[in-house]
């Protein structure tokens, strides 16, 4: 058994980068997904056609997710709690003032902090959540998984959404912004136009062009 989970460390680092910066040491996520992943093996049966790692991925997350849940709300650093607390407040002033949603390059550059941050910081404010759930807003409540999805192999499909992370992360800041506040704040294309200072048509045309360049690097 000690074996099979060093041969797959590298599977459950993936998977465990996902959930760092979230107030839990990356070493005591690693050893819940370690454990999540000998439920898999102890239930692996060879009839079931797929790889081991395929089928071991939903257990590793099903166990990180189950110790973050029952740990109690996702532990926040002192400074990313006033960040989000200022964001709000400026948020209610520029709202009041203006009757308009306050964009986040307007944000960065009034607190004069990094895009990235006050993103983290206002993600912060929500419960914890991932690009696997669904969303609802409107007709469309498909996932980011569902619009890259190629349909072919769900059960190896299940280990290409893990890359996903990496590839949002090596998106430049625009594109990063337009997929966060799409499919994390779950706001249309409207709304996203409204607060980035762009318009739809240009959120339509680079989220169309993310998600199909996303889907053929995981298919390719």
């Amino acid at each position: 058994m000690t074996k099979l989970v060093e041969i797959n460390k590298g599977l459950i680092w993936n998977i465990v980068k996902r959930f760092s910066g979230r107030g839990y040491e990356v070493e005591d996520i690693y050893q819940i997904g370690c454990m999540g992943f000998i439920k898999a093996i102890k239930r692996f049966d060879t009839s079931f056609e797929v790889q081991v790692s395929t089928y071991a991925v939903p257990y590793i997350l099903g166990e990180i997710k189950r110790f973050i849940r029952d740990d109690g709300i996702v532990k926040v650093s002192r400074s990313t709690k006033e960040l989000a607390m200022k964001i709000l407040e400026l948020q209610k002033e520029y709202l009041n003032k203006t009757g308009e949603e306050i964009s986040i390059t307007t944000i960065s550059k009034t607190l004069k902090v990094p895009k990235e941050e006050i993103t983290y910081a206002l993600d912060s404010l929500r419960p914890v959540s991932s690009i696997y759930e669904e969303t609802s807003s409107g007709d469309d409540s498909r996932t980011i998984i569902d619009k890259i999805g190629t349909g072919k192999d769900e059960a190896g499909g299940v280990v290409n959404k893990i890359a996903i992370k990496q590839l949002i992360d090596n998106l430049n800041t625009r594109e990063k912004e337009i997929i966060l506040l799409r499919f994390y704040k779950e706001k249309t294309q409207s709304e996203v136009a409204k607060v980035l200072g762009i318009t739809q048509v240009q959120v339509s045309r680079i989220e169309k062009k993310v998600l199909n360049s996303m889907k053929l690097k995981l298919t390719s």
